[in-house]
């Protein structure tokens, strides 16, 4: 009550309510796409575009935790910086949100967004979401671009597919595992970590953004992740000066986004 009372000038809005606003300003229909795990928040075109290619905006690990040892009852994002990038992006776009982000299901335990956040049944309910995309709007491929804990999935999806042209991300959780083990943290057991598909990782076009100034996801991680995958032809890095985790980026990703990625001879 103090929270929402507060919040007046603002508007006591839950995040799905802010999400459909969002969504009703820029002409954007909101979906629940159904996969045999997860139902999953999809926001699509109007219409259907006229394009071989379609940017997927993947959300990030939302509002995972109430405090720094109580996972929240509800993992949905405060901020909906994807959100407002999948539909303010020129080209055709989708933003795809997270299992149990704005819809949820019996199958939505906080052990889904801690713990098993990359884990097999969430990767199958993103993998069968981008196969019904891709049947509703007839693109031939996808391009995606991960937040966060979105990154380690786009990747994960990227090394299973044959349709990702390329990878972008913001802030991104690359690896798991050694996201951790830089933080000091218990390591995310049921998880996958991309590394451990590196062979085809190193065949993939990507370009990854990190703040300077993030401490949730620092740079050092982006440093170990190109360690780690060895020789890729086509990774190119941006460091954003005095960005953070949630701040900073917008403005360096839309200047970036449509650029071509620099690949090695």
């Amino acid at each position: 009550m103090a929270l929402c009372i507060s919040a007046l000038l603002g508007g006591c809005q839950t995040p799905l309510q802010a999400l459909q606003e969002q969504a009703s300003r820029h002409q954007q229909r909101l979906e629940v796409i159904h996969t045999p795990h997860f139902p999953l928040m999809v926001a699509l075109p109007s219409s259907a575009p006229v394009s071989s290619r379609i940017r997927v905006y993947l959300e990030g690990d939302g509002h995972a935790w109430a405090t720094s040892r109580q996972p929240s009852l509800d993992p949905s994002p405060h901020d909906l910086m994807m959100a407002r990038l999948a539909f303010s992006d020129p080209v055709p776009s989708v933003y795809l949100a997270r299992p149990c982000q704005f819809v949820s299901a019996r199958a939505c335990t906080p052990v889904m967004w801690t713990d098993r956040r990359f884990s097999p049944e969430v990767l199958s309910s993103l993998d069968q979401a981008l196969d019904q995309i891709k049947a509703r709007l007839g693109n031939q491929a996808f391009e995606l671009v991960g937040y966060s804990g979105g990154a380690a999935l786009a990747l994960l999806l990227a090394s299973q597919r044959e349709d990702v042209a390329q990878v972008q991300t913001l802030a991104g959780n690359l690896s798991p595992r050694q996201w951790v083990a830089l933080q000091q943290l218990s390591p995310l057991t049921g998880s996958l970590d991309p590394l451990d598909r590196r062979q085809r990782l190193t065949q993939i076009v990507q370009r990854h953004f990190v703040g300077s100034d993030d401490r949730i996801v620092p740079p050092q991680l982006l440093a170990r992740y190109r360690d780690a995958l060895g020789t890729a032809r086509c990774l190119q890095a941006v460091v954003v000066p005095g960005a953070r985790h949630g701040s900073g980026l917008e403005q360096a990703w839309r200047r970036w986004r449509d650029q071509p990625i620099t690949c090695q001879p």
